[in-house]
């Protein structure tokens, strides 16, 4: 079982590395990734959960102060028991302030300490100010993901300095045998990313959202309770990972559930500067009258009346700027996005029936709701909604809403996702693999896509790893410093669908350009430097059009059909 141990002075926020040591053959390299790591979760702006996880038993301490080099605090030296995290609750700091820390540690047998580099961290930002933050999706490195891929989208997040990043699931569970995985296999699994996310999160603390494969699904904690996959699941996620619980920073699920579990820690919401975040659990509420199935469709599918009340009031009640809302995918296992956002509790629609008149079902289906979950998102201002699911990147808007899917974070073939689920998305659909970065400013919100690589897939030429695939903003950031693409929102690309001639239509003022057609294996078919582009003898199907000014860069779904 973990430990919770509290001091009166703490630690709170977000870490950060005084320098660059996350470099990539350092990830690879560093005996202290190896052996122990740091995970930092729950930041308030006073406070801070750290998971301090060895391979050996080992006392240790933390030193922390508002000075580099200078530690005016120190917590209690703590007796850590082999592979068993400590929980040490860290309190009583600043909020909107800059902390230095280390640890100091040893063997209990040894005379003396060794001492960690020096970590920066960042309490709870105020209304106005600037910051960062990354998301990535799918891991999935207990089947097909690439481990040295992920060390890669992991070293470009660290890069960033962001003040905390995210996972949209379907990085530690696995359900492919849900009723014969043991709660040591769960174990392991959720244990086996502590050494690699150990190298990012003393910097960056940790949100997780769950996914499909993560196994903690209504239909599964029903069955043969408490042995289970979904019991088992929540527990060692739980034991590893320390994800918000209901205070007065954090809102969320406060339902007590049995067996060892407690409050899940499922579903939760906080602010940060200028912005809302709401996290959903899509899953553990995963049917509306009975469970029948892992797989609900249709009307059969819900968050549950307790986790939609309190999104709702979570959106009415929140004042901040801007509105973020997180879950692996708007309806369970669909796929696609403003395709399906108008169907059943997300969109009141039945699901194959239209979305037009008689076919709104949502009164009939949901009596005593207010309203479908993408009007809630419209009422009360929700400004993008990420998901991920699909393994690709997407951005698409439905009524002022952006709807963005998160890519695969360590997919080595950089088309997974776009070859299975990229019919099932209307707009601005690429491959590649990576990480999605959103700087948050008063005035405007950016979005990258940051793309990753391993070294032998770089070519001279061709994609390289950082690579900013795609860009957009809201808001207006001329005024921030940072830069913004709003000029690519003028530029069209027609007729669409063609057969023969495909005509850009750029900015006047644009002297420079380069425009590419890429296939749905992101290969590149023809390279222009005209506005005007012969298609005739390129086959039927769906393409992408890059286009590189001196100003922005910005991507164009076409269709072609002699």
């Amino acid at each position: 079982m973990k430990r919770k141990l509290k001091t009166k002075n703490s630690i709170c926020g977000l870490l950060k590395p005084t320098f660059f040591f996350l470099l990539l053959n350092v990830i690879s390299s560093n005996i202290f990734s190896q052996t122990k790591n740091i995970l930092l979760g729950r930041p308030t702006d006073t406070s801070i959960t750290a998971s301090i996880l060895f391979d050996q038993s080992v006392q240790f301490y933390l030193q922390y102060g508002t000075q580099t080099g200078i530690y005016t605090n120190t917590t209690n030296t703590i007796n850590n028991t082999a592979n068993i995290p400590d929980e040490v609750d860290l309190h009583a700091l600043s909020p909107d302030t800059k902390y230095f820390y280390r640890m100091q540690y040893k063997l209990v047998s040894a005379g003396s300490f060794t001492v960690t580099p020096e970590y920066t961290f960042h309490t709870q930002r105020a209304p106005g100010s600037s910051f960062s933050f990354t998301l990535e999706s799918d891991e999935h490195l207990y089947d097909y993901g690439n481990t040295n891929l992920y060390k890669v989208t992991l070293a470009n997040e660290a890069s960033e300095n962001p003040d905390f990043m995210m996972t949209l699931g379907d990085i530690f569970g696995d359900d492919h045998h849900p009723t014969t995985i043991t709660y040591q296999t769960l174990d392991s699994l959720h244990q086996a990313y502590r050494p690699l996310l150990g190298a990012i999160c003393p910097s960056v603390p940790f949100f997780d959202c769950l996914g499909n494969h993560e196994g903690e699904k209504r239909y599964y904690i029903n069955q043969t309770p408490p042995n289970n996959i979904g019991i088992n699941a929540t527990i060692a996620r739980q034991k590893y990972y320390p994800n918000p619980l209901p205070n007065g920073f954090y809102s969320g699920n406060d339902s007590i559930e049995q067996f060892g579990v407690g409050k899940p820690e499922d579903y939760y919401a906080f602010t940060w500067g200028s912005a809302l975040f709401v996290i959903l659990d899509v899953y553990r509420y995963d049917t509306y009258a009975a469970d029948t199935t892992a797989k609900p469709t249709g009307w059969n599918w819900t968050l549950g009346k307790k986790q939609y009340d309190w999104l709702k009031n979570t959106l009415q009640n929140s004042t901040a700027q801007y509105k973020f809302v997180f879950c692996h995918h708007l309806r369970a296992e669909d796929r696609g996005g403003v395709n399906v956002a108008l169907r059943n509790e997300w969109g009141g629609y039945n699901n194959q029936t239209g979305t037009t008149g008689s076919n709104y079902q949502f009164t009939a289906q949901r009596p005593g709701w207010a309203m479908p979950i993408h009007q809630l998102f419209t009422t009360y201002g929700v400004n993008i909604f990420f998901q991920g699911h699909d393994h690709l990147f997407a951005h698409e808007t439905l009524n002022n809403v952006v709807y963005q899917e998160v890519p695969m974070a360590a997919d080595s073939t950089y088309k997974k996702g776009i070859l299975a689920n990229g019919a099932a998305y209307t707009t601005d659909t690429l491959a590649g693999s990576g990480h999605i970065r959103v700087t948050v400013n008063p005035q405007c919100v950016k979005v990258d896509y940051v793309q990753s690589y391993l070294w032998h897939d770089t070519a001279s030429t061709g994609p390289h790893n950082k690579n900013i695939a795609f860009s957009y903003t809201l808001g207006n950031c001329l005024t921030t410093g940072v830069n913004e693409n709003t000029e690519q929102d003028n530029v069209s690309v027609y007729p669409n669908p063609t057969k023969d001639n495909l005509i850009i239509k750029l900015g006047e003022d644009i002297q420079h350009f380069q425009i590419n057609m890429e296939n749905m294996l992101g290969q590149t078919l023809l390279q222009s430097y005209s506005k005007t582009i012969d298609v005739s003898s390129i086959p039927n199907g769906v393409y992408f059009i890059h286009i590189k000014t001196e100003k922005y860069e910005t991507n164009k779904k076409v269709i072609i059909n002699h």
